[in-house]
C-alpha cells in the first residue's frame, strides 16, 4: 500500500513486475524452479520525494544474499532520497525479499528441513532457521546461484529498458539510472555494468557499500546466509566444478564471461581490471574493516590495486558490527556513534550519487 512519511516528506509507491526471463525457452532456470509464482509476478516499493510526477534520475538499491524482506533497508532508502532528491527503486533478486515463498522464512515449515540438515552434517552452527533454506537449495544445486543471478540481470534489464524508454509511469525518457549497491548486490551490480545489456547502464555511476569483492575471496558461512556445508560446496562448484560444464549448462555471452571473470583474480584479469579502471569517476565504494564476508583485500583483488585505492575508502566503526549488520541496533551502545557512522556511509554515497 502506497504511504507518506511525514518527518522527511517522502512518498513510498509499489509498482508490479512481472519477469519475463522465463519466456526464453533456453531460460537455464531449474525447472522447479520455474514454477514458484512469487518469483515471476511481485511488487517492489519505490522512495520519492514528495510532489514529484515523474523524475529523469533515479537509482537502484541492490540488496544482500538470502534476505528475505527489507527492513534493514528502509531507512537506507530514505537517508539516500531525501539527500538526493532522487527516487530510490528497491528491486529485488531472484528468489529473494518478497520473491520467495514465505515458507522459506517461516520456523514452523522450515523445522523438519532444520533438523534434515543437522541429522545429515551434525551440530553444525553455522546452521539457523534463518539460512537453512537457501543451504539446502544451494547444497542442492549450486549452479542456483548463477542461474537466479542470470534471472535478475534479465530482470534488471527489463526495468531499466522500461524506464528508459518513458514506459513507467514514475520517469521520463532516457531517465539516468544510477546504483547503490551492498554485498552480493554490488556482486551482481559489476556483472551488470561490465554485461552493460543494450547499453543501458553505459552512463550509470555505482557505489558499493560492503561489496565489490571477487567471489573466491568471500565467506559466505553465516547464520544469516547459509550454513558451513552449503558454503563449502558453492565455493567448490564456481572455482572448479563450474569451468568443466559450462560448454551445456550456460552460454558463453557477456553475462557468462562477466560472471567468470568475478570469479577468481587470475581469471579474465587484465579485461575485468582495465574496465573497472575505465569506469574512473563512475565508480566509488566503503568497504568495512571488520567484514568478514566480503573483505577489503577481496575488493582490492577484483578491481585491481590501483583502482581499489582511487575508489574505495575503508572505514572501521567503534562499536561492534558485522557484514551483514553494519548499523546494530542492539547494542549497549551509545547511538550517537552509530548514528554518525551511519551519515558518514550515506552522506558519501548521497554527494556521489546526487
Amino acid at each position: 500500500m502506497d504511504t507518506h512519511i511525514e518527518e522527511s516528506n517522502i512518498d513510498i509507491r509499489f509498482f508490479s513486475f512481472r519477469s519475463t526471463s522465463f519466456a526464453n525457452k533456453q531460460t537455464i532456470i531449474p525447472s522447479e524452479d520455474r514454477s514458484i509464482s512469487e518469483n515471476i509476478s511481485f511488487q517492489y516499493p519505490v522512495f520519492l520525494p514528495h510532489g514529484i510526477k515523474r523524475a529523469n534520475k533515479v537509482i537502484l538499491l541492490q540488496h544482500g544474499l538470502n534476505e528475505r524482506n527489507w527492513n534493514k533497508y528502509l531507512s537506507w532508502a530514505e537517508y539516500l532520497c531525501s539527500k538526493t532528491g532522487k527516487p530510490v527503486i528497491l528491486f529485488p533478486i531472484a528468489f529473494h525479499m518478497n520473491r520467495s515463498p514465505a515458507s522459506w522464512s517461516n520456523p514452523r515449515s522450515l523445522q523438519m528441513l532444520l533438523e534434515s540438515r543437522r541429522k545429515k552434517y551434525g551440530e553444525d552452527r553455522s546452521l539457523s532457521f534463518a539460512n537453512v533454506a537457501l543451504s539446502e537449495r544451494i547444497g542442492e544445486k549450486p549452479f542456483r546461484f548463477y542461474s537466479s543471478g542470470r534471472q535478475s540481470l534479465d530482470d534488471l534489464t527489463q526495468l531499466a529498458l522500461e524506464i528508459k524508454q518513458g514506459n513507467h509511469p514514475l520517469f521520463t525518457e532516457e531517465t539516468q539510472i544510477d546504483v547503490f549497491s551492498y554485498s552480493i548486490g554490488a556482486f551482481l551490480s559489476q556483472i551488470t555494468f561490465m554485461t552493460n545489456p543494450l547499453g543501458l547502464f553505459s552512463d550509470s555511476k555505482l557505489f558499493m557499500f560492503c561489496g565489490g569483492g571477487i567471489f573466491s575471496s568471500m565467506v559466505g558461512e553465516s547464520r544469516a546466509i547459509m550454513d558451513k556445508p552449503a558454503f563449502a560446496k558453492l565455493l567448490k562448484y564456481y572455482t572448479s566444478d563450474f569451468t568443466a560444464e559450462k560448454a551445456n549448462k550456460a552460454a558463453r555471452d557477456k553475462g557468462f564471461e562477466s560472471f567468470r571473470s568475478m570469479i577468481s583474480p587470475e581469471w579474465g584479469q587484465p579485461e575485468r581490471e582495465t574496465f573497472f579502471n575505465k569506469l574512473g569517476n563512475r565508480i566509488r565504494g566503503i568497504s568495512l574493516a571488520k567484514d568478514n564476508v566480503i573483505p577489503h583485500q577481496g575488493v582490492v583483488k577484483a578491481l585491481g590495486a590501483s583502482c581499489a585505492a582511487k575508489r574505495i575508502e575503508l572505514l572501521d566503526f567503534p562499536f561492534q558490527y558485522s557484514h551483514e549488520n553494519p548499523f546494530p541496533t542492539t547494542l549497549q551502545t551509545d547511538t550517537t556513534t552509530i548514528d554518525t557512522s551511519f551519515i558518514t556511509v550515506f552522506d558519501n554515497a548521497s554527494q556521489f550519487l546526487a
